[in-house]
């Protein structure tokens, strides 16, 4: 089963018939096709298999996870296609990331929801931990969702960026988080991250190494 989801997954993905200028690659979702620009020369660029398993689950369990006219924000966004494809689903999405990738992740977004999504996306710069209450205020900021794939790997940044998660997510916001586990250390992220969050499994893809997670405020799950 889980080789067979993993194919359909990848099915999406597909690539120029002829070699442009631009590196870019194509996706299915959402009823739309999807090109994203990527840059090799940086991580945050490339569209790595965790968005692709995220956005699938946005896409097949749109009745349980129905996005129209929620608020989103994701961390981390790089390429752009979760906030894409989320934006294609009715959403009112903030995409974020640092600021040398914040043009690449405009056009991406521009590109493919413009006067296709219900909602414009907005893209901002985040840089976690940093001028957190200043940028996204907590008495006027709330988010419905917070997606993020792929954001915790071999960076120094795991402290930081659980204090955004922290700081993002009120009582009722859902998390949504696709990770591939690589070293020990992504395992002692998920322990930390589970004294503030309750955590639950939603799908697995061992032959990926990838979980996909939902989550909530201690205490908020059952409630």
């Amino acid at each position: 089963e889980d080789e067979q989801i993993v194919a359909e997954i990848m099915r999406r993905r597909f690539f120029p018939a002829l070699i442009t200028h631009k590196t870019w690659e194509g996706f299915h979702f959402a009823g739309h096709e999807i090109r994203i620009t990527e840059a090799t020369d940086c991580y945050g660029a490339v569209v790595w298999p965790s968005a692709l398993v995220l956005c699938y689950f946005l896409e097949t369990n749109s009745k349980q996870c129905n996005l129209v006219d929620k608020t989103v924000i994701e961390i981390g966004a790089g390429t752009g296609l979760v906030s894409i494809v989320a934006s294609l689903l009715g959403a009112l999405v903030t995409a974020t990331d640092l600021p040398e990738l914040l043009g690449n992740l405009q056009h991406n977004v521009l590109q493919n929801t413009k006067l296709k999504s219900k909602h414009q996306p907005c893209v901002k710069e985040l840089s976690w931990g940093i001028d957190l209450e200043k940028n996204f205020p907590r008495s006027s900021c709330h988010f419905d969702y917070i997606m993020a794939a792929d954001v915790v790997y071999y960076h120094p940044f795991l402290d930081e960026l659980l204090l955004t998660f922290d700081h993002l997510c009120k009582n009722d916001t859902v998390i949504l988080w696709a990770m591939k586990f690589r070293l020990e250390k992504e395992n002692q992220f998920v322990d930390r991250f589970q004294t503030l969050f309750d955590l639950e499994m939603i799908s697995n893809f061992p032959s990926l190494n990838i979980a996909l997670y939902k989550a909530m405020r201690k205490g908020m799950m059952k409630a």
